[in-house]
């Protein structure tokens, strides 16, 4: 072989190799509502976004915004804008404080807590999870999000805290497939 195609051989081997180790380090990114909608915008599945759309965890930025929730930051000490407080956006944005090259073009804030806060960012499994369930979870899904991930925000910290019963919120959340229930 000639000193040409070594040099060439050798560069496509380290490109190919960089290319590898920067798929690597790179972590799976928030996609937004628009694409779980897609599927699960569907009757006949659920519409699990429908359901999202119309709960709580939608508003959770916007009720930020509302004279109620302004209230309430001030009580709580926040100053200046709620919608931009750290100590708001921790539990009333999916994805807040994540690095911004995690966060897709159809990422929002204004989206508030969503499918993603419970289910994990989407961009690696958001295909392959309709088809295989196990290899979606190998890529990122959570299937069923736990006790312990829903009082990271429901807890003594929040100034609008009540007690939290676990069974009761999820029942108010439900979403199931009515596919797999059969």
């Amino acid at each position: 072989m000639s000193r040409v195609t070594l040099v060439f051989i050798a560069v496509c081997v380290a490109l190919s190799v960089a290319l590898v180790m920067a798929d690597e380090d790179e972590k799976p990114k928030y996609v937004g509502m628009k694409a779980c909608k897609g599927c699960h915008g569907k009757d006949s599945i659920g519409n699990q976004y429908k359901i999202w759309s119309e709960g709580p965890h939608a508003k959770t930025f916007t009720q930020l915004g509302s004279d109620e929730g302004k209230k309430v930051a001030e009580k709580a000490g926040v100053k200046g804008d709620p919608q931009k407080a750290k100590e708001c956006l921790e539990c009333h944005v999916t994805a807040y404080g994540v690095d911004k090259e995690q966060l897709d073009k159809g990422y929002s804030a204004e989206e508030g807590i969503t499918c993603e806060a419970c289910h994990g960012p989407g961009s690696e499994y958001k295909k392959t999870h309709i088809k295989k369930k196990d290899e979606a979870k190998k890529q990122g899904f959570i299937l069923k999000a736990d006790e312990e991930s829903c009082k990271v925000c429901h807890n003594k910290k929040s100034p609008t805290y009540k007690e939290f019963k676990y069974d009761e919120k999820l029942k108010k959340i439900a979403h199931p497939n009515p596919k797999k229930e059969k």
